[in-house]
This record gives structure tokens, C-alpha cells and sequence, in this order.
């Protein structure tokens, strides 16, 4: 395992304590050293559901940083890991406490969920100041990633459709329970192996019943939906906002906005309605999607109930019709979810429901 070799070494010898080679040492000694154990859990009051073994925990090398947090690659009970290590500043009071509380937030809302499309939770380890949770490795890395090495405009709509239903599958089973991701960018989609998208991070998800207005929120503005950006009140239709964008990227391999600064995005976005260019040869099918998820009115985006039904129809019709995407035309009603290849001009006599 690159990287890695000095965690088998470890472990094979029985040893129970972790060690940090000398570089990562360097890099990372203010947040690692405080999960160094002696081999028993580390567990407080009410945590023995998804408390870590510290002593079956060896950390790798980072391979991603976040504003508060870092991410290795690791080991734990013998399994590939991703290790999220959140540092509270000792300086800061106010956002130590509330790095405490998302922690706990993230952790309980990750113990609740199972879907092919979401991350799965391993374990996790609540040592003040460094917070750590484990998650099941993805070895293809983030959407962002993949799209970043593509040529633009070059991933194939068949692979566009197949990972947008990926991603659709998972967030219409987080709205299911209720929760929403609020983050919800493609370097917080993961890869696995086969292609497989699995959304992940939610460390500013919340339950739809606790979120409340936006006042004060840090999301990342190039995905994030206007009404967030005001710091108004919203719904779980702020992520069918980002998916739009997600969709979007999909299509272009472009970082939304990319001409701006983050700012200058969120200030178009909210006070001149701007969007990312569709490029002139978008399928119709995608960008009629596309313009209704990220519509400035919540109310007229779809559920992600609506966009998993309308792309599995797009699966289906492309699979009886490889030319789809370039011959299927807006229903009368301009709704997408009416006609496919059996609804076109070349089957005049069929039905079109809406």
C-alpha cells in the first residue's frame, strides 16, 4: 500500500501504539499527536456506539484540507480509511465550541444513514482538541478531481448520466430522512473503483427541522443556492440548487464561475440572476433540468424524487434509442418528464403524460 508501508510494518509487529513518520510528524503535529493512544478506546458518555478502537488507527498521508479540517488516508482494523481530523483553535473559544458541536452533529447524522450512494461511517474519536472521523476509502478521489483531468466537454453523456443518477440517488435518499447536505459540490462527491458516486461531508448538514435561517453559515458559494447566499430561511431545495450546478459541471468539467472570485459569484448569482454558461450544443434533455434546479424560486425547482424518475427515464430511452439526447424535443406542456423516444416524431401515435 503506497504510502503506507510503516502501518504494516506496525501491526504485523503487534505493536500497540501509533507512530507518525517524521514528515507527517512535521506536518500535521499539532492535530495527530493528540490521538496518539496507549490501545484502548477512547470513549465518553453515550459514545460506545461509535467510538474507535485508537489503538486499530494508523494514520497515512493527507490527501485533502479543509478550513478546519484535514484528511489522510489511513488504516483501521486492517481496511483502507479516510480519516477526517478537525482541530479546535485554542484561541478561539466560540468557534472551538462550535467545531464541537458540528462534530457531534456530523457524527450523528452519519450514524444514521445507509445507501450505496452515501459514504459509510466507520468509527470516530471525540479527543479534545482533535475530533477524528473514519469513513470507508474511495480510491477514485472527488468528482472535482476526475473532471479536473478530463478534457472539457469530454465526459461522454452517457457516463454524465450515469454518475448525475448516482448523485440524484443519494440526495433523494438524505432528503428521505430528512436531512439536508447544504454542501453539496463535486469535491465532496467521491469515486469509487467502478464509477460509483457517493456523496460525503456533511459536516453542515443538518436535520431539515433544525436549520433554520443561514445567518452566519459558511458554505461554498459557487454551488450555493441565492437564498443561502442572502442568509434567508431555506429547504432542502438548496441542494437540488447545487445539483444543478453538479450537473452542470458534469457537462462542462469546468469550475463554475471560474472567471470570478467567490464573491463576485455569490453577488451575481443573488443580485443579477447570472448562471454558468450551457454550452450551445447541451442537450435539451439536460438543460431544461439544469434550468429548473437552479431556478431563483425554490418552489419551481423539483424534488429529487422528480429528477431520479426523470433520469432513470433518460436511462431507459437511452438505452432503446442511442441517438436520444440529440432527437428528444420539449413535451407541449414544457414539462421533462412527458415524452421520450416513444414520444417523438417517429412514434406520432403515442401518448405523451406529463
Amino acid at each position: 500500500m503506497k504510502n503506507l508501508h510503516w502501518f504494516k510494518q506496525i501491526s504485523n509487529n503487534g505493536k500497540s501504539g501509533r507512530r507518525v513518520s517524521l514528515g507527517e510528524y512535521k506536518r500535521a503535529v499539532s492535530w495527530s499527536k493528540y490521538l496518539v493512544s496507549s490501545g484502548a478506546a477512547i470513549k465518553g458518555e453515550g459514545e460506545d456506539e461509535w467510538s474507535a478502537d485508537m489503538s486499530q488507527l494508523f494514520i497515512g498521508s493527507k490527501f485533502a484540507s479543509g478550513r478546519h479540517s484535514r484528511i489522510y488516508r489511513g488504516v483501521y482494523k486492517q481496511k483502507d480509511v479516510a480519516i477526517k481530523l478537525v482541530s479546535q483553535p485554542e484561541e478561539d473559544e466560540d468557534l472551538a465550541a462550535f467545531l464541537e458541536k458540528q462534530f457531534t452533529s456530523e457524527v450523528a447524522l452519519l450514524l444514521r444513514l445507509r445507501h450505496p450512494n452515501i459514504i459509510t461511517f466507520i468509527a470516530a474519536c471525540k479527543k479534545p482538541p482533535v475530533f477524528c472521523i473514519i469513513t470507508e476509502y474511495l480510491a477514485g478521489g472527488s468528482l472535482r478531481k476526475y473532471l479536473h483531468h478530463q478534457e472539457p466537454h469530454s465526459v461522454p453523456l452517457e457516463l454524465v448520466l450515469k454518475l448525475a443518477l448516482d448523485i440524484a440517488r443519494g440526495m433523494q435518499y438524505l432528503h428521505s430522512q430528512g436531512i439536508l447536505h447544504r454542501d453539496l459540490k463535486s469535491e465532496n462527491l467521491l469515486l469509487g473503483e467502478d464509477m460509483c458516486v457517493k456523496v460525503a461531508d456533511f459536516g453542515i448538514s443538518c436535520l431539515e427541522s433544525q436549520c433554520g435561517s443561514a445567518k452566519g453559515f459558511t458554505g461554498t458559494y459557487r454551488w450555493m443556492a441565492p437564498e443561502m447566499i442572502k442568509e434567508k430561511h431555506h429547504t432542502k431545495k438548496v441542494d437540488v440548487y447545487s445539483f444543478g450546478i453538479v450537473l452542470w459541471e458534469l457537462l462542462t468539467g469546468l469550475t463554475p464561475f471560474d472567471n470570478m472570485t467567490p464573491e463576485q459569484a455569490a453577488f451575481a448569482v443573488t443580485h443579477k440572476n447570472a448562471r454558468p454558461p450551457l454550452p450551445s450544443e447541451c442537450p435539451w434533455a439536460f438543460s431544461n433540468l439544469i434550468n429548473r434546479c437552479w431556478s431563483s424560486n425554490p418552489d419551481k425547482r423539483p424534488h429529487f424524487d422528480e429528477i431520479v424518475s426523470t433520469l432513470e427515464n433518460y436511462t431507459e430511452s437511452l438505452e432503446q434509442d442511442p441517438d436520444f439526447f440529440s432527437t428528444y424535443k420539449p413535451p407541449p406542456t414544457n414539462t421533462i418528464m412527458g415524452c421520450f423516444p416513444k414520444c417523438n416524431a417517429r412514434h406520432k401515435s403515442a401518448t405523451c403524460k406529463a
